[in-house]
């Protein structure tokens, strides 16, 4: 278990330098604008290598590096590649309800979470 956790955790620092080299390369290609490039190129670009990664590793047997790779590296990367493999889970398992459930849920009570910290730490800090 503590070395899966460091394999978590070196993945987690690899993806996270990545995330933040990948969004000054982006301001500094098209510049600062008031849509978040930076952001939804790494959410697509985090997504778009969970999708190649998770049938790589179950045709080539290499669902040990999970861990490492979907966990550490690709969720340092985006968070948001972990939420696109879940909620395309449920579509292939047939639960279009559960889906759709779990994407609206998340987005919109992320969203809230993210509101009501907002409040709580402006209350707070003041």
């Amino acid at each position: 278990m503590f070395a899966t956790l460091l394999q978590v955790a070196l993945g987690g620092a690899i993806g996270a330098s990545a995330r933040f080299a990948a969004g000054v390369g982006i301001v500094r290609l098209v510049g600062h604008g008031a849509f978040p490039l930076g952001v939804i190129t790494v959410n697509v670009i985090g997504s778009f290598l969970m999708g190649v990664f998770v049938v790589a590793a179950a045709h080539r047997g290499l669902t040990h590096l999970s861990p490492f790779v979907m966990t550490g590296i690709l969720g340092g990367f985006t968070t948001f590649s972990a939420f696109s493999l879940e909620a395309v889970t449920l579509y292939e398992r047939g639960d279009m309800s559960g889906a759709v459930l779990y994407v609206v849920a998340s987005v919109v009570c992320s969203i809230f979470g993210l509101l009501l910290g907002l409040w709580l730490a402006r209350g707070m800090f003041v």
